[in-house]
């Protein structure tokens, strides 16, 4: 009897590294079942998430001891110790304007509300680098309901997410689960589905049209908004022909993920919610349903409760302006820190998803932070930020890097849009430069 031939491993940067030409190679008995896969294979794409936390931390609670590789975990921090290696602990950073509404609506923009007008969110900006082949360019998943009401001259609404696809066109989050599943993995080809897309297709063709018609009897600023209205509409209808004509996706897991339909409602226990969002989430970014992700853990005037947690009693806007009593600062950090494990259980689950070369968190940069240093007086200098995994973007992790004071918000926004591909030199007229020191030169 003949010997069957010894299979040997070759990755795929083995197959295709000669003379930098891709061709395509005849199966060959030496080459194991998944070196084959994976060499017939696109690369992982990269992706972008964002996980905000609202109304800040207290400070000596939150900030490290020491530079570069040689830091302390701060006591918010601890759970994410297991995961030391994946993360890039950044300060010096400084956000603008002034209050809640302000400060929230600039995370992602690096810009000043203005009389409801804000700039394009880099996730926005991402997601029209990175996201074109996906069903989605981007999703946006919650916990909170909506609030409304103004915050002095500020309605409490644009509080309410940290996307923006235009200067006057907000992204709001989805935070219903069974919602979000359905939006994200129903089936495009079934006909309910097609005969729903058709709909859309027709009030937008609808809403278009007359848009258009308003915009050349106008002039002005009241152009450049309809201009901005039929961007967000011109999008949503890209949504829709991917519905009505879905692209073969360029990116297929190495193993096909359970989709599990959450239960109807809403979960009462705030943990539960939050981990049934975030797993939907990092289904989404593993089955290539979209490549950007932003995830509102609640919105930017958060008055939630947490009393679930042992010693908290106060809603966590309120223990935000805590006075500097040892009490409020108590609970004020003990919420913190219930957000930094979820940060954990999000940054762990996608560690734990293998991609061939690398894990999904490899494949992803994931900035978690909030809108403002402390909340007792809405201190918006050296704001608590994280950069996340990123190794395949070089992202040089393992270290707190102190950038130089007074260091713009939208530089670090530059920095990444630049990183993900963006041409552009500024960001909403707000950044300076960029950030050095967030990436390896050669990558």
């Amino acid at each position: 009897m003949s010997r069957l031939p010894r299979r040997i491993h070759l990755n795929r940067r083995t197959l295709l590294r000669a003379a930098g030409v891709s061709v395509g190679l005849p199966w060959l008995e030496a080459i194991d079942d998944r070196a084959a896969r994976g060499a017939a294979a696109l690369q992982p794409p990269v992706r972008f998430v964002t996980f905000f936390q609202p109304n800040g931390v207290f400070p000596a609670a939150w900030d490290v001891s020491g530079v570069g590789c040689d830091y302390t975990f701060s006591p918010i921090l601890e759970p994410l110790a297991g995961i030391r290696d994946e993360l890039l602990i950044l300060s010096g950073i400084d956000s603008c304007g002034r209050g809640h509404v302000k400060l929230t609506g600039a995370f992602l923009t690096g810009t000043a509300i203005e009389n409801g007008v804000n700039g394009i969110s880099v996730d926005q900006v991402i997601a029209r680098t990175i996201g074109k082949g996906c069903r989605f360019s981007s999703i946006e998943l919650g916990t909170e309901p909506p609030r409304q009401g103004m915050a002095g001259d500020d309605p409490i609404a644009l509080a309410n997410t940290v996307s923006w696809i235009s200067p006057t066109q907000r992204l709001s989050p989805e935070i219903n689960p069974r919602a979000a599943f359905d939006r994200l993995f129903h089936d495009p080809a079934s006909p309910a589905a097609q005969r729903a897309a058709a709909r859309r297709r027709s009030v937008v063709d609808l809403v278009l049209d007359e848009a258009r018609q308003v915009q050349r009897r106008t002039s002005g600023r009241d152009r450049q908004k309809i201009e901005e209205y039929l961007a967000g509409l011109r999008d949503v209808e890209r949504q829709i022909e991917r519905t009505l004509d879905p692209p073969e996706p360029a990116w297929r897991p190495l193993r096909t993920p359970e989709k599990n339909r959450p239960p109807a409602g809403i979960p009462l226990e705030k943990d539960q919610h939050m981990r049934l969002m975030l797993d939907l989430l990092v289904l989404a970014l593993q089955t290539d349903t979209t490549r950007v992700a932003t995830f509102m853990s609640a919105h930017g005037f958060s008055r939630q409760n947490f009393t679930f947690l042992d010693g908290v009693k106060n809603d966590h806007h309120g223990m935000s302006h805590h006075k500097n009593q040892q009490s409020l600062v108590d609970e004020y950090t003990t919420v913190s820190r219930w957000y930094a494990k979820q940060a954990a259980y999000l940054l762990e689950k996608m560690r734990g998803i293998d991609e061939g070369e690398g894990s999904l968190l490899d494949n992803s940069l994931v900035l978690y932070g909030s809108e403002m240093k402390d909340g007792n007086g809405h201190v918006k200098n050296d704001l608590p930020l994280i950069l996340c995994g990123g190794g395949r973007l070089g992202l040089e992790t393992g270290q707190h890097l102190r950038a130089e004071k007074g260091t713009p918000l939208a530089n670090l926004h530059l920095t990444l849009a630049q990183r993900f591909g963006a041409g552009m030199d500024q960001f909403n007229a707000a950044s300076t430069g960029i950030v050095p020191g967030l990436f390896s030169a050669s990558s």
